[in-house]
């Protein structure tokens, strides 16, 4: 989707809207005859996650995400979901509006990306072979390393909200 492009996800753009398996809440919003923001929310039991929320970077900053969201919160709260929890990396606006709508982060890791060129000698590998390109998940505590070593590391944050605590 074009509002991945500017963004630290740009390397996790999907052309189609992925499928959900478990039960869900699909929300688009619609200007005309275009779709300009879409929010995918699975639902596991009494939680919730914030499969995609996109808008196209035309309508970005315009409450669009922020007016889906609000439509899907009582649908959730009738499905009986206790927390929506949300995956997002270093981007400011998107960490922002988490923030801005209540949600509190929780827990962070990092995305590492190993490319040709750099140091593949932290990577196991059968006899002949080398690692090319690796995604790898770190434990924030090697941040600082990790940055040292990659060029392309990413801190990866978990944001959650009571929906308990909302008066919807």
């Amino acid at each position: 989707m074009l509002s991945f492009f500017s963004t630290q996800y740009y390397d996790n753009v999907v052309t189609e809207r992925p499928h959900l398996d478990e039960p869900s809440i699909r929300l688009v919003s619609v200007i005309g005859d275009d779709v300009v923001g879409i929010l995918d929310v699975s639902i596991n039991d009494d939680a919730a996650t914030i499969e995609t929320v996109a808008v196209l970077p035309e309508h970005a900053r315009t409450g669009t995400a922020t007016r889906l969201l609000h439509a899907a919160l009582p649908e959730l709260r009738r499905r009986d979901a206790q927390t929506l929890d949300a995956w997002t990396r270093e981007d400011p606006a998107a960490n922002a509006w988490y923030q801005a709508n209540g949600f509190d982060e929780r827990f962070s890791y990092l995305h590492v990306y190993k490319e040709w060129a750099e140091d593949d000698t932290a990577f196991a590998a059968p006899e002949g072979l080398r690692p090319v390109r690796v995604f790898a998940h770190a434990p924030i505590e090697l941040e600082g390393q990790m940055r040292a070593r990659f060029r392309r590391v990413y801190v990866c944050r978990q944001y959650v909200l009571d929906l308990n605590s909302l008066s919807i």
